[in-house]
C-alpha cells in the first residue's frame, strides 16, 4: 500500500548509515550506544521480515497441541496454564517440538549468528522445515 522507501529499506539505511557513518566516529559509550541501536534495527528489521510467518506457525502448532482454536496470545496463555496445572509436560505430543521451534524462532529474529542457535538448527531435525532458517541474515547484527 505505501510507496518506496518500504519500511525494510528505511530501516536498512539507517542501520548502513549508524555503522558506515556514525559509529566509526565515536569512541566509547556513545559508539556502544550507536552499535546497540544498529543492532536493535537489525532485529526490527528481522522481525518484519519473518514475524508474521513465525506466528502462523507457532498458532499451527500450538493449534494441535492444544486440540482447540484461539488468537496466539489466547493459546500461549492455555499453554502456560496447562503446563503450569501438569496437564501438560514433556511427554506430551508435540510439546519439545513447539517449544524448540519457538525458541529457534525467536533467536533466528533476535541473535540469528548466535553459535548455539547455529548448531541446534543442525542438530534438530526438521528445525528449519518449522519456520526456523538457517539462512545468513546478511549484514544484520548479532
Amino acid at each position: 500500500m505505501y510507496d518506496r522507501p518500504t519500511r525494510r529499506e528505511l530501516l536498512a539505511t539507517i542501520r548502513a548509515f549508524l555503522e558506515g557513518e556514525v559509529m566509526p566516529a565515536l569512541e566509547g559509550r556513545r559508539a556502544f550506544h550507536a552499535r546497540v541501536a544498529a543492532n536493535a534495527l537489525g532485529i526490527v528489521e528481522r522481525e518484519l521480515e519473518h514475524a508474521e510467518s513465525q506466528e502462523r506457525l507457532a498458532l499451527e502448532r500450538l493449534g494441535e497441541l492444544l486440540d482447540r482454536r484461539g488468537s496466539f496470545e489466547e493459546l500461549e496463555l492455555e499453554l502456560c496454564r496447562r503446563i503450569r496445572e501438569g496437564e501438560i509436560g514433556l511427554d506430551s505430543p508435540g510439546l519439545v517440538e513447539h517449544l524448540r521451534a519457538t525458541t529457534l524462532a525467536k533467536l533466528a529474529v533476535d541473535q540469528p549468528r548466535y553459535a548455539s542457535y547455529r548448531r541446534a538448527l543442525e542438530e534438530w531435525p526438521g528445525a528449519s522445515g518449522r519456520g526456523v532458517s538457517a539462512e545468513d541474515p546478511g549484514e544484520a547484527s548479532e
